[in-house]
């Protein structure tokens, strides 16, 4: 009889056999809980969304913001410490 797996292989199938179990548990325990209270759940998926919603228009004002004051920077020529040297011009 030939063996293709070693023992070492069975139990990783198992370690993950039983995390799948466990996680189908923990689904199935979830759904019990919502059917029972889904005013509570639902006022709570309420507000995660309320503040994703603010958390998003928030950052996109900063990126407004930031936007405006690249624009406004953009058209000032600003050289601080700068010589432009035209190697033409320095050759007699």
């Amino acid at each position: 009889m030939f063996r293709f797996h070693s023992n070492q292989m069975s139990q990783a199938t198992r370690g993950i056999a039983k995390m799948v179990f466990i996680v189908g548990l923990l689904l199935v325990g979830f759904g019990v809980l919502i059917m029972k209270f889904p005013e509570v759940f639902a006022t709570i998926a309420a507000f995660v969304f309320f503040f994703a919603g603010a958390s998003t228009i928030s950052y996109a004002v900063k990126i407004f913001i930031a936007a405006k004051r690249l624009s406004k920077q953009e058209n000032e020529a600003f050289r601080d410490n700068v010589r432009i040297h035209n190697p033409d011009e320095e050759r007699p």
